[in-house]
């Protein structure tokens, strides 16, 4: 996650990081992301819209999975990407199909 950080930073992104802990917030805030999210302690949908304006991200990469998978995906923008990495978490999250067609 954090080289995806880097990368996106690099390529002009505005980057939005999700972390478990408040020491790995600040450390995606060290490596030059623009907002974080501990979602242990945020609802994750919630604050993508505020941080957002209510359109949600235009890229979300996900190299963990498990439960954040669902309220993230529903949380991307209009004809948003989704980019699945990899199921750190342990758990294949099942999505509902719908939600990629009402994400266009």
């Amino acid at each position: 996650g954090t080289a995806a950080l880097q990368i996106a930073k690099a390529a002009g992104a505005r980057v939005i990081a999700a972390a478990g802990s408040d020491a790995k917030c600040e450390a995606c805030r060290a490596l030059g992301a623009d907002a974080v999210i501990n979602y242990t302690t945020q609802d994750l949908r919630t604050e993508l819209k505020a941080l957002t304006e209510g359109k949600g991200p235009d890229v979300i990469y996900d190299p963990v999975g498990g439960d954040l998978a669902e309220p993230a995906f529903r949380s991307i923008a209009w004809r948003g990407r989704y980019l699945v990495v990899g199921f750190a978490q342990g758990q294949i999250p099942a999505l509902p199909l719908n939600l990629a067609l009402l994400k266009g």
